[in-house]
């Protein structure tokens, strides 16, 4: 099908807000995402009306592609057919054997993108994933930027993140209001657990204070008064530096002596 054929197939089931439904009707925006996945054991979240699907099925050993929505699963199970290709109608998030996938590739509903970054994280596994292009200049945002934040933190600990391509609004339909972006992220060794991550986000939360305001303003939360909470941060390396000038391991190791004073 072309693109005109592809609105009209879009235009008739009716996209659900919802669900995030905004479909790639550009196929070269898929030929680039497929490329990564050359010889891989693919597992795709949301495949939509398939383009990004028979892009992999062309390169990769495998395709699994989970959709949730019961039409659009029939219309890819009666419109794409390759051998190397198994198409689920299940909630991606719910099932539990994903047939030793290698590899993620997926234009995420911009709705689930922080949720699939948890996921791949939890399997150590690489993706190709189109983003919404905001929500990747935060993910690849750097110290002393204004996009720095959490999210910049986290995806430098857990990936190596690659900016691809820009992809314009208009290569989804219904066209949705902002830009996208193509992105490839491969995991990390590094490991941090739970309450690293959580003393970070309330660090983040006062990012342009300096760390032991930031801390002190965080003490409700700390389950200490804040006069304690500025007494144990003094006693922190980095404690007169201003949250959004630290590196994100340099705010792991801040946590750490926070966790460890809190012992």
């Amino acid at each position: 099908m072309d693109e005109s054929q592809y609105r009209g197939v879009i235009d008739s089931m009716r996209p659900h807000k919802r669900l995030g439904q905004s479909f790639l009707v550009k196929r070269y925006v898929a030929v680039a995402e497929a490329d990564y996945c050359r010889g891989k054991r693919v597992i795709e979240l949301g495949p939509g009306l398939g383009i990004l699907t028979e892009e992999l099925c062309k390169v990769a050993r495998h395709v699994t592609s989970i959709e949730i929505d019961r039409n659009i699963y029939a219309f890819l199970v009666s419109n794409v057919m390759h051998e190397n290709c198994t198409i689920i109608n299940s909630d991606f998030f719910s099932m539990k054997d994903y047939r030793r996938a290698d590899m993620m590739a997926s234009n995420v509903p911009y709705n689930l993108s922080s949720r699939t970054l948890m996921w791949l994280v939890e399997r150590r596994m690489p993706a190709v994933l189109c983003l919404q292009k905001e929500f990747v200049d935060r993910m690849t945002a750097k110290a002393g930027t204004g996009n720095y934040s959490k999210l910049s933190v986290f995806c430098s600990l857990q990936f190596d993140v690659e900016r691809v391509m820009k992809v314009p609004a208009d290569s989804f339909y219904p066209t949705p209001k902002v830009d996208s972006a193509v992105v490839v992220l491969k995991p990390k060794k590094f490991r941090i657990n739970k309450e690293e991550m959580r003393i970070i986000t309330l660090m983040m939360e006062h990012k342009n204070k300096k760390v032991r305001n930031a801390i002190e303003d965080s003490s409700r939360y700390l389950g200490i008064r804040k006069d304690d909470a500025r007494k144990r941060a003094d006693g922190i390396a980095h404690h007169s530096d201003r949250v959004t000038k630290l590196e994100p391991k340099v705010l792991v190791q801040v946590a750490r002596e926070m966790l460890k004073s809190l012992e």
